[in-house]
């Protein structure tokens, strides 16, 4: 087996890379996510025009058929130059291929063009404020009113709620059966009368969202697969945003700077790269990071080959997100006590991005399933351990 990529996907690597060249907002911040930045309607339009959003879907939905590997690809380098993909990315990842496997032909028609365009965003309406990992849990009500639902609920820690014009949302349609028998999904206009959005920030200055619904009402169209069938859609879908190589290629570009800080950096008369210490650790992650971008690619190659990975992508999810907790860890060691200054000033070392990363990977092992979900995964369907 060789691990390596084609000349052909090497080609479109570099494509991509001279696009961002060209094509990057000239004045990105350093950390994208915690100014407000990460979402650029505008980028996101440009990669549409050059049908990179989609890149992997079939050509009958709207995308190129290019493949997974060639999407792993474009994903590594969009992480890797901080590219503001945040408009566009959860609704191409995830509720897109959710659509063409789910989905009705009305949905199918009125959704995916759009999200291949770029013309619309769908954020996620999964955690409550009792109901994180355990989305069985779910307390948001969708109740029969003719041809239409009313919803009643509150959904929180909402990604891009405040910018995304519909929201993927899970709903309880039967409270009368088991708790996962009785789950359904529907797509939900944010623009509604009785939907209220406010932002929730975390301690590293992303933004999260409250979203509200008080009747709010929806049109039966707007269910995604069966009434009370919608557990199974929900972790379908959560594979879907398990599946990527973004939190290793993320995590990597801290990794690099610190390494070349430690490369040049004098403490006590000699550099922070030679104390054994350092080095041996800076091996460490750096086998790590290797280790993440298999476990990565292993899920974009399963795809490729037509397979459906869901232990694999829990595998990838779960170490990836660790590995960003490590990689921050060994960052603020390294920096000392210049790590957790951020702003500017004469003290501030790296551009304040170790001590950002240091707090906003803390959700990491939480968003999107947690490590112990993932390990009860990969337990269960993966090593076919009894429950």
């Amino acid at each position: 087996m060789r691990f390596a990529f084609t000349p052909e996907q090497e080609v479109f690597r570099q494509e991509v890379r001279a696009f961002l060249a060209r094509e990057l907002p000239k004045d990105q911040p350093e950390n994208p996510e915690a100014e407000g930045q990460w979402v650029n309607r505008a980028f996101s339009k440009k990669l549409a025009a050059r049908g990179w959003i989609g890149l992997a879907w079939p050509k009958e939905h709207g995308g190129q058929g290019l493949g997974y590997i060639e999407r792993f690809i474009y994903n590594d380098e969009m992480i890797h130059y901080r590219a503001p993909i945040g408009y566009h990315q959860s609704a191409e990842r995830q509720m897109g291929p959710s659509i063409m496997l789910n989905g009705s032909d009305y949905q199918k028609k009125h959704y995916l063009p759009g999200i291949v365009k770029a013309d619309l965003a769908i954020c996620i309406g999964y955690s409550e404020p009792n109901a994180g990992s355990d989305l069985a849990g779910v307390q948001t009500t969708a109740v029969r009113d003719g041809d239409d639902f009313l919803i009643n609920g509150e959904k929180t820690y909402t990604t891009n709620a405040h910018v995304a014009e519909y929201v993927w949302l899970a709903t309880r349609t039967n409270p009368n059966v088991a708790k996962h028998k009785g789950i359904s999904v529907f797509i939900v206009d944010l623009r509604s009368p009785g939907v209220d959005i406010q932002p929730l920030y975390t301690m590293a200055g992303t933004r999260f969202n409250i979203v509200r619904f008080n009747n709010v009402r929806v049109p039966r169209r707007e269910l995604v697969g069966e009434l009370d069938g919608g557990w199974y859609i929900v972790a379908q879908n959560l594979d879907f945003e398990r599946s990527g190589i973004e939190r290793v290629t993320g995590a990597l570009l801290l990794f690099e700077d610190v390494v070349r800080y430690a490369r040049e950096t004098r403490r006590n008369g000699r550099f922070l790269y030679d104390n054994p210490v350092v080095r041996n650790r800076i091996a460490d992650m750096s086998v790590a990071f290797a280790v993440g971008r298999q476990l990565a690619f292993r899920v974009a190659w399963m795809q490729s080959q037509g397979k459906v990975p869901n232990h694999e992508a829990s595998i990838s999810k779960g170490y990836g997100t660790e590995l960003t907790q490590r990689a921050a860890r060994l960052a603020m060691d390294i920096m000392g006590m210049y790590g957790p200054i951020q702003g500017e000033g004469r003290w501030t070392q790296l551009r304040g991005r170790v001590a950002y990363t240091f707090l906003v990977t803390v959700s990491e092992t939480i968003r999107g399933g947690t490590s112990e979900i993932q390990r009860n995964i990969i337990a269960t369907r993966g090593l076919r351990l009894p429950r």
